[in-house]
């Protein structure tokens, strides 16, 4: 006789042979990659018929960029220092360039991912690993706001770049804010940055309020 609760669980035996955590990390990283291929080849991500286009990775560029230098020295170094052994060399020179693969994949994600506002849906994103649709009905209130602190509150979400906001939004309904690790969190209010924040609020607000009615013909006496 066949064992029914055996039966039952074979079909979702191999989905649990690799934790979701480990599958999160691995998407992450070949996102990162797949965003190196685009830096290169100059195709951002998502912008298709995108009624505005925000990008926000300028005032990072120097920091992720000096960053790959110390890696790019620490891998010379090491490669002098291991030269008597090959084994250990080649084992850190993988890791080596692949760490300044990674660091420049973090910068390339926020190169070729820009927010973008299309469709009255504002997408907000940092990254690889926070994208947010946030529609424009829901925007109670949106605002020009350096800031250069952050402190984690619920139903905050704060997406600083060089380590700074520029705009901030207020939102009448809650959107899910997407995380690596962990399941998404509800938040009201959003601090991001971008690279022209004036253009961000201008168009933002343009879209909140519609164009304004046509006069229609002077009433007859």
């Amino acid at each position: 006789m066949t064992n029914t609760r055996t039966t039952a669980r074979r079909p979702g035996a191999p989905a649990g042979l690799v934790p979701e955590v480990v599958l999160r990390l691995i998407g992450h990283e070949l996102r990162l990659m797949g965003s190196l291929v685009r830096w290169v080849g100059r195709r951002p991500h998502g912008v298709a018929g995108a009624d505005g286009v925000f990008p926000h990775a300028r005032d990072q560029a120097a920091l992720m960029y000096g960053f790959a230098f110390v890696c790019v020295v620490e891998t010379v170094g090491m490669s002098y220092l291991l030269a008597e052994w090959p084994s250990v060399h080649a084992a850190f020179l993988v890791l080596d360039v692949y760490t300044v693969l990674f660091v420049l994949g973090l910068h390339a994600a926020s190169v070729t991912r820009p927010h973008t506002l299309a469709g009255g849906v504002l997408r907000v994103r940092q990254g690889a690993h926070v994208d947010v649709r946030v529609p424009v009905g829901r925007i109670a209130a949106v605002r020009r706001e350096s800031l250069f602190s952050h402190e984690k509150r619920d139903g905050e979400l704060n997406l600083a770049v060089g380590s700074q906001t520029s705009v901030t939004i207020e939102l009448t309904e809650p959107v899910d804010a997407p995380r690596l690790l962990g399941a998404p969190r509800p938040v009201r209010l959003i601090r991001l940055h971008a690279d022209d924040p004036r253009t961000l609020v201008r168009e933002l607000t343009r879209a909140r309020t519609g164009p304004s009615p046509s006069p229609g013909p002077p009433p007859t006496a």
